[in-house]
């Protein structure tokens, strides 16, 4: 058994008939194994995997398509099948989730645990997958990109992880579906150099000043001077202009902060 199967069963030992429910909603996908028992009907029991187009052959009935379905409405769909080709009267079918293969999520770039993960359950959201895949590496943006199909349509969104969380709105933390990719990508960065105790190229901070990056880069040595930073930043043009900086000057990624040598 998997893993990964095994970490939801005992999700629903230890959560009650909650976890159970979400369970049964769960979007049956592509990979995924499951075992078909019909309520004394021993001969139409089944262990069987979700093909790549979304159908099982069964027993008398053939291919029935249940890609997308939950197990209860797999279940039911089956049933009536049975029903209507007069195979059994009343029948009482039941659907285990043997394997969960199907209906992956890809997390890439800047994460922990890179990787393909599968969506476990219909309520799974955006960052309970960024917390399968580690959390956001040191190295990673607050902006997680998201590519997924909505209604047939293709949906690109930049979700920022932080102003979510500070703004209490969940309206971003999307539900996600089988085929989803979350993308993290690497932090903005800045540079700086000269007379500072640790220059070096260090991670942009929310609404970060010149004043802040002075002190990340250990601030200034006995020789350095406040007087005539200047800031080497790249304009929409693509070239590079050279700005006097002021201490509560906002710092943008890429930017290049030069500290001069005090002439005293």
């Amino acid at each position: 058994m998997k893993k990964s199967l095994i970490f939801l069963l005992f999700a629903l030992f230890i959560g009650g008939a909650s976890a159970a429910d979400r369970l049964s909603e769960y979007p049956l996908g592509p990979g995924d194994v499951v075992r078909v028992t019909v309520f004394q009907n021993p001969d139409l029991s089944l262990e069987t995997r979700v093909s790549e187009n979304g159908v099982i052959s069964y027993p008398l009935i053939g291919d029935v398509a249940i890609g997308g379905l939950s197990l209860s409405a797999a279940e039911r769909k089956i049933a009536q099948l049975l029903k209507d080709g007069g195979f059994v009267v009343k029948p009482q079918v039941s659907l285990l989730l043997q394997q969960i293969r199907g209906n992956q999520i890809s997390v890439l770039g800047q994460v922990n645990h890179p990787g393909r993960y599968p969506l476990e359950t219909a309520d799974t959201r955006l960052t309970d997958m960024l917390a399968q895949a580690g959390g956001i590496a040191v190295t990673g943006s607050d902006v997680v990109v998201f590519s997924g199909v909505r209604d047939g349509k293709v949906m690109h969104r930049e979700i920022d992880i932080a102003s979510m969380f500070l703004k209490a709105d969940a309206g971003d933390n999307l539900v996600l579906r089988g085929g989803d990719t979350l993308y993290v990508h690497r932090a903005p960065m800045f540079y700086i150099y000269g007379e500072v105790q640790r220059p070096g190229v260090f991670r942009v901070e929310r609404d970060m000043t010149v004043r802040q990056a002075l002190a990340t880069g250990g601030g200034l040595t006995p020789k350095g001077t406040q007087r005539g930073l200047r800031i080497s930043r790249r304009g929409g043009d693509g070239k590079i202009q050279v700005i006097d900086a002021g201490l509560d000057d906002r710092i943008l990624p890429d930017d290049v902060i030069s500290v001069r040598e005090s002439l005293f």
